[in-house]
């Protein structure tokens, strides 16, 4: 009989976010694939799980896919782990999720965290309607995507590295309007958690004078014809 997927989401800052499935799912399985083994050896240590671990990263994902699809076929449960936050999600997964999938097997993809939703609903930006745009092209293929986000009437969330953002919220001004609302989220769900608010002008601005840390994400409003109000900057 064959095995399952399970993909298997850890906290993106406070080791409280685990989920009790989560753990239990991660003692029962017969191996975890792991975005860097050791980063999860320490959480796996942490919850008492002694799992067998494998890499599993966007350096060797496309030459492990089709393996781990048939040890699943072959009978063992497997879990997929990245560092931190939902696999598949700006992270390793899709391909393995999509080889499985194509295979009839079972995946259960279980329910906890991620940066991108506490950032939007903290935001104070519309969350009914939204679009995850994850980690724009760092190079080529940049200002495309960001002339078609132009006119995007839903709020739109992005992924950045600390080292880039003043840069990006510079670009995104110039594209998207300077007055076009905006809320950086640094750090979600760890001790130093900041939600920065305001204009994409006034928000670049402060970043350049006090210089980013951490796991970034931005929210930017859609089209302002679309968007709602937020309220005036201020810092959590």
């Amino acid at each position: 009989m064959a095995g399952k997927l399970f993909i298997v989401p850890t906290p993106v800052g406070n080791l409280d976010d685990m989920t009790f499935r989560a753990v239990q799912v991660l003692k029962e399985v017969d191996l975890v694939l792991a975005e860097d083994t050791r980063t999860s050896g320490i959480l796996l240590k942490h919850f008492d799980i002694h799992a067998r671990l494998q890499s599993h990263h966007k350096f060797n994902e496309h030459e492990t896919a089709e393996l781990i699809k048939e040890r699943i076929e072959a009978g063992l449960n497997v879990a997929l782990i990245s560092d931190a936050g939902t696999p598949g999600v700006s992270d390793p997964g899709f391909l393995l999720v999509r080889t499985c999938a194509a295979e009839g097997i079972e995946i259960q993809t279980l329910p906890g965290a991620t940066a991108c939703i506490p950032a939007i609903v903290s935001s104070g930006l519309p969350c009914d309607r939204f679009c995850f745009e994850g980690f724009l092209p760092v190079k080529k293929g940049r200002q495309t995507r960001l002339k078609g986000l132009a006119e995007e009437p839903r709020t739109m969330i992005f992924y950045e590295s600390p080292y880039r953002l003043v840069k990006t919220l510079e670009q995104f001004a110039e594209v998207f309007g300077s007055e076009r609302q905006c809320s950086v989220a640094r750090e979600i769900s760890k001790v130093h958690e900041e939600h920065r608010r305001g204009t994409l002008a006034d928000v670049a601005a402060w970043f350049r004078e006090h210089e980013p840390k951490g796991e970034i994400v931005i929210v930017v409003a859609g089209h302002p014809k679309h968007s709602g109000g937020i309220p005036s900057p201020d810092d959590d």
